[in-house]
């Protein structure tokens, strides 16, 4: 970082971006990430109002007319919503009928009796793969919960085992494929191609979530939990006597959706995006093009997706409890679209301010590969901050405006950069952290930071491997 200062004192002092001195372009960005980390850190205020303060902010040090500020905060904030506000809206939606209707345990126990006794660990973790791409990862984990502690129960295998191995994975989608909200952000943010990105961040969550697996069978052997017989609230951590292995319960199946229809919301709308993808990269032609183009397109992919959840998974339920169940995950919807919106005003106003510009020729000159820099950024926001989406969506607004001046960057791996930088090391201001311990029945603090932080760690460690290696091979 001392070399960085070196090469912007001795080259951006002098030199001019149009009419803005670089270095003061470059104090207004740093001015606006301390003002935006302050407020998210210290103060009663919310992120997107912080964001929108340090967009200003960045604009009006850089010395842009305070017209020229607030006309980028508009239009970067609209550009934003524009693009991807319509599927956000969708895909929570979709979540919401998905979180109640039981598809997510019918997808559980499809894996189960695919896989067979003795892998109860791994088809968690392929449920909780997919799962985490509509519903968000806390959610996700407490309706599952309830399936693990039963299959834990039945066969003896370690809590710790089989919750770990469905947290990991429910956390690498979360924070790496699209639709979920905050990858989605990123493809706005970095200009990409949604079904392109999907295929990358796909074969880059497969071998970071094996890593999930492996910690998990390896703390389960050191941290052996099973739940009572008598109360699954309650842990012990010796194994079942013969005796309490032979008591197993039978897991309720009535009342939950059959196994097509359960895939059908989450997998349908990805093979649409996918579809039109492959039809771009081929050349279809004609009518077929027309038609791919537009089931394709992510609005109408997941669109449909949703149509399928509400008539599909709640063709049972009344009317007026899925319509408040959507008016429900419309109010929590809000919160992701303003604060993916106010990253777009942040990424327009240092764009304006020709802060990317400026940052870009300063990285190149200091020999940095750009790569290192949104991941850098979202893992320190996400220890920061302590939520992965808004460290992702923090560093993409302000590291694409930069790296997409950059020469020989690929834009889809500055995005996965932020997506894997994001996953970061969790701590106890991390929501998730006491979602995966408690509901898992963890309270010892020691053995709540064996369980999960070490969990989060090695899924940083491997991701950062598997985005380096891609990097260099694409």
């Amino acid at each position: 970082m001392n070399r960085l200062w070196v090469i912007l004192i001795k080259k951006g002092v002098y030199r001019k971006m149009g009419d803005v001195n670089v270095i003061r372009v470059v104090i207004g960005l740093v001015v606006a990430i301390g003002l935006i980390l302050y407020m998210v850190t210290r103060t009663k205020i919310h992120v997107f109002p912080a964001m929108i303060i340090g967009a200003l902010a960045a604009g009006l040090v850089a010395g842009l007319p305070s017209a020229e500020v607030l006309g980028a905060i508009k239009s970067g904030f609209g550009g934003t919503l524009g693009s991807i506000g319509i599927i956000i809206g969708f895909g929570v939606m979709m979540g919401a009928i998905f979180e109640v209707s039981g598809a997510a345990k019918r997808m559980a126990l499809s894996f189960i009796k695919l896989l067979g006794k003795g892998k109860e660990d791994v088809a968690m973790m392929i449920t909780g793969f997919i799962v985490s791409i509509p519903v968000f990862c806390d959610s996700a984990f407490v309706v599952l919960s309830p399936l693990s502690k039963s299959l834990s129960r039945n066969t003896g295998r370690s809590l710790t085992t089989i919750s770990c191995a469905l947290g990991t994975a429910l956390l690498v989608t979360h924070s790496l494929i699209p639709p979920t909200p905050g990858p989605l952000a990123i493809t706005n943010y970095f200009h990409l191609d949604i079904g392109i990105f999907m295929l990358y961040s796909l074969i880059a969550a497969i071998p970071i979530t094996i890593s999930g697996l492996l910690y998990a069978k390896w703390i389960g052997k050191r941290l052996f939990k099973l739940p009572s017989p008598d109360d699954s609230s309650v842990l012990i951590d010796r194994p079942y006597t013969a005796e309490e292995l032979a008591v197993t319960e039978e897991i309720d199946e009535d009342d939950i959706p059959g196994t097509f229809i359960a895939f059908a919301p989450i997998l349908i709308p990805i093979l649409l995006i996918l579809l039109n993808t492959v039809g771009n990269m081929v050349g279809f032609e004609g009518t077929f093009k027309s038609i791919v183009a537009t089931l394709g397109h992510p609005i109408v992919a997941v669109g449909i997706g949703l149509l399928i959840a509400i008539y599909g998974l709640a063709g049972k339920m009344d009317r007026k409890e899925v319509v408040e169940i959507l008016d429900n995950s419309i109010k929590h919807a809000g919160i992701i679209v303003f604060v993916t919106g106010a990253g777009g005003a942040l990424g327009a106003v240092l764009k304006a301010s020709g802060a990317g510009n400026a940052i870009a020729q300063t990285l190149v000159d200091a020999n940095i590969p750009g790569i290192v820099l949104p991941y850098l950024m979202a893992f320190l926001l996400r220890i920061v901050t302590g939520s992965a989406t808004v460290g992702m969506l923090t560093a993409g607004s302000i590291s694409a405006p930069i790296l997409l001046a950059m020469p020989g960057i690929n834009p889809y791996m500055a995005g996965l950069a932020c997506c894997i930088g994001s996953i970061g090391i969790t701590n106890l201001h991390d929501s998730y952290f006491w979602v995966v311990n408690r509901t898992t029945g963890l309270t010892d603090v020691k053995e709540m930071l064996w369980h999960w932080f070490g969990a989060v760690l090695s899924l940083s460690v491997v991701g950062a491997v598997v985005l380096f290696v891609m990097n260099a091979i694409v």
